[in-house]
């Protein structure tokens, strides 16, 4: 079973991640890995810090001549800031002689809309940095550092999965879950907000500019695509393995992510039912035969917490970033009298990182979803499985033995 776990602060020496239960025998490319990382860092809006880390996973255990091995995986990325947090942020009881950077006062003043305060009721900490540092979007660094080797399994068996923001504040479109793949994988990394229409991306860009300028922030939206995916994963037969709740809770997982869709997602319930469900047709292949097909995929690649071999669409809802630059009205927790808001370095708008990071928990919930499917302890052993469930799956829907046996070769 594939689990991961994260550890380290925002300002801390570095990220840790931890995944385990990726087969033996698949190769690593380190290079796709940090290249990952570094498209977290992109898009317009970013913060400063963004000019600060250059993002780079060291791997520490769990691979050997550029192959897994079967043990965990153990990855670091190393935080360029830590040099100048090392007087606020030392590990022991006081600072270090060597210790370097500025000694920052206490936070008391919780921003609204961050954990600081809840966090510091739940732990009874009178420092929110305590708080703040651990439930900053830095962590996610380490969380698309082990979607990248999910993401690694997925390619090699065919799936492939892909991003593209929908909105930014009130511009928006209705693209989600019409944007079609092969377009969305088509977006350049390097575009501003690697939004799927080129004109409404720059009224995108222009909104955010007028948000820099109040001293505000904005949320927006993105959709995550994954091509490829086979029937069978998840199941409808207890309520946590439904795979369109495991995937829901990964991307609400996300710091800012207020709500998930699947599919046309809220647009189901003022649909007739005419215009929600996907019909069944037979639809003639290269060689004239019909085979089972869809005429849609409103339901996003998921019935009944499975997937049925449509791609898989999920859509996510970001709230605007906390930390705003003309703050909102807070309580000094120390004084218990009224104050602005702590003010955090942070960005205007991290929509397209927010995506890098939709696309990481997908991976991550698709391939374990697929070792739960095609069980095996190897890359050999998941290939030779999932390869004698899509034959039975074309005979069922049509294609004859042969033909699966000559495609397959």
């Amino acid at each position: 079973m594939l689990r991961f776990l994260t550890a380290g602060e925002s300002h801390g020496q570095a990220l840790v991640v931890i995944v385990e239960g990726l087969p033996a025998g698949l190769t690593i490319d380190i290079t796709l890995v940090n290249r990952e990382l570094r498209r977290r860092q992109l898009g317009y809006g970013r913060g400063q810090r963004m000019a600060i880390e250059a993002d780079e996973a060291t791997v520490l255990s769990g691979i050997r001549a550029g192959q897994t091995i079967g043990s965990p995986i153990s990855l670091l990325i190393g935080n360029r800031d830590w040099k100048n947090w090392q007087k606020t942020m030392h590990v022991e009881p006081e600072a270090p002689s060597d210790a370097t950077g500025a000694l920052r006062p206490p936070v008391t003043r919780p921003r609204p809309g961050h954990a600081d305060l809840a966090g510091g009721l739940k732990f009874d900490r009178t420092d929110l940095r305590d708080v703040l540092e651990r439930a900053s979007a830095r962590e996610t660094a380490a969380r698309v550092a082990a979607g990248a080797l999910a993401r690694q399994l997925l390619g090699a068996v065919g799936i492939e999965v892909v991003s593209h923001v929908v909105a930014v504040g009130e511009v928006g479109s209705d693209q989600a879950c019409t944007v079609a793949f092969e377009d969305a994988r088509r977006i350049a990394d390097d575009r501003p907000l690697r939004a799927a229409d080129p004109a409404l991306e720059q009224r995108m860009v222009e909104a955010i500019d007028r948000a820099r300028a109040a001293g505000d922030t904005l949320g927006g939206a993105f959709e995550v695509i994954a091509h490829g995916v086979p029937p069978g994963l998840g199941s409808y037969t207890q309520w946590d393995r439904r795979l369109d709740g495991l995937l829901a809770q990964a991307l609400m997982s996300i710091p800012a992510i207020k709500a998930v869709a699947i599919g046309l997602g809220t647009a189901v319930a003022a649909r007739p039912g005419s215009q929600v469900h996907d019909e069944f047709v037979l639809r003639p292949e290269g060689d004239g035969r019909p085979r089972v097909a869809r005429m849609t995929n409103r339901a996003g690649g998921l019935e009944g917490g499975v997937t049925n071999g449509e791609d898989v669409r999920v859509t996510a809802y970001m709230k605007p970033i906390s930390t705003l630059m003309q703050p909102l009205r807070s309580i000094d927790l120390a004084t218990l009298e009224c104050a602005p808001a702590t003010v955090e370095r942070s960005d205007v708008c991290a929509v397209p990182a927010a995506a890098v990071v939709g696309e990481a928990m997908t991976c991550l919930v698709l391939a374990r979803a697929l070792g739960e499917r095609f069980a095996g302890d190897t890359l050999d052993a998941l290939e030779a499985s999932m390869a004698a469930a899509r034959r039975r799956v074309d005979e069922r829907l049509g294609r004859a033995p042969d033909d699966a046996g000559a495609d397959e070769s």
